[in-house]
């Protein structure tokens, strides 16, 4: 599966994530070297508003990028043929919010992205996303990572009520882990979580626990449990504020607050941060939640947010 080329198909969910669970065993280079692209894994209801911010993001990298989109079955839109978006919709299934199916959905992307080899790094993305470095910087920052970035962390404080979730489970509590949903990760932790078969549907999936949202603790446990260490750089490199949330939603932003330096703030995030055992001065590549009406402003700094890094 190109960028650019369909991604609809007709395989079941189980066809598909048997497909992508598959690994080449021949440990040779191939006598035409892979280059290797980061896949954007877009999870939306349907429009992505922020698209031609992004168009103007992948534009003159074609072959360096593969996009999947997963929509609500009932969306019927499309954006225009000139868009690398366009012909870029999985075939999807319904979501909602805290339901284990956003997590289905999340494995269904990876899927369709493991089809293609030459994708060796995944980052999931909402509708409010967008990028915070020119293509250039975040595809060196990313394919030069040695690490996978997926939010795990141990908090002790909500044990307590997750307790009857590990009652005669395989998991034990200081196993458990929870983070931000929206992860990147390289292909080998992408084929760990496509294929699992011992904790996702006996555990998360089909177990009676009343957990929600978790997507927020399946692929940060997850690595937790394969004793993913040092192959994991728990934290995300999607920036989103909570200093000042909103609820249980981090602050939305609008037109009248696109400047360089907020992004330059988000790039280095709340502090210090690791990046292939280093302290990085880049924390975040991405960025959310943007309103749709931001768009604007946003595609006026454009050039000098894309200039970013390159």
């Amino acid at each position: 599966m190109e960028s650019g080329s369909g991604a609809m198909h007709n395989m079941t969910d189980e066809e598909l994530l048997w497909r992508a669970s598959m690994v080449p065993r021949i440990k040779s280079t191939p006598k035409h070297r892979i280059v290797p692209k980061v896949a954007f894994l877009f999870l939306v209801r349907g429009d992505v508003p922020l698209r031609p911010l992004w168009d103007k993001f992948f534009d003159g990298h074609e072959g360096l990028y593969s996009i999947y989109v997963h929509t609500s079955p009932d969306y019927t839109g499309s954006p225009p043929p000139d868009s690398p978006f366009y012909g870029r919709i999985i075939p999807s299934q319904r979501t909602s919010w805290g339901n284990i199916n956003l997590m289905d959905a999340e494995r269904r992307l990876l899927g369709n992205a493991l089809l293609d080899v030459a994708n060796a790094r995944f980052a999931l993305l909402s509708e409010s996303c967008i990028p915070i470095l020119g293509f250039p910087a975040l595809y060196a920052y990313l394919t030069g990572s040695n690490t996978s970035f997926v939010d795990s962390f141990d908090r002790r404080d909500g044990r307590a009520r997750h307790r009857e979730f590990f009652a005669e489970r395989n998991i034990s509590l200081a196993q458990w882990r929870k983070g931000a949903q929206w992860f990147e990760m390289d292909r080998a932790l992408a084929l760990e979580v496509v294929s699992d078969e011992t904790y996702y549907g006996p555990v998360f999936r089909n177990g009676k626990h009343g957990v929600r949202n978790l997507e927020e603790h399946y692929p940060m446990t997850l690595a937790s449990l394969l004793g993913w260490g040092r192959r994991n750089a728990n934290r995300t490199v999607t920036y989103a504020d909570w200093r000042h949330p909103v609820g249980q939603h981090p602050k939305s932003h609008n037109g009248s607050e696109i400047t360089e330096e907020l992004f330059e703030e988000m790039r280095r995030g709340y502090g210090d941060c690791y990046y292939n055992g280093g302290v990085a001065e880049v924390c975040a590549v991405f960025a959310r939640k943007f309103k749709p009406e931001a768009l604007d402003a946003l595609l006026e700094l454009a050039p000098k947010l894309f200039a970013s890094g390159n």
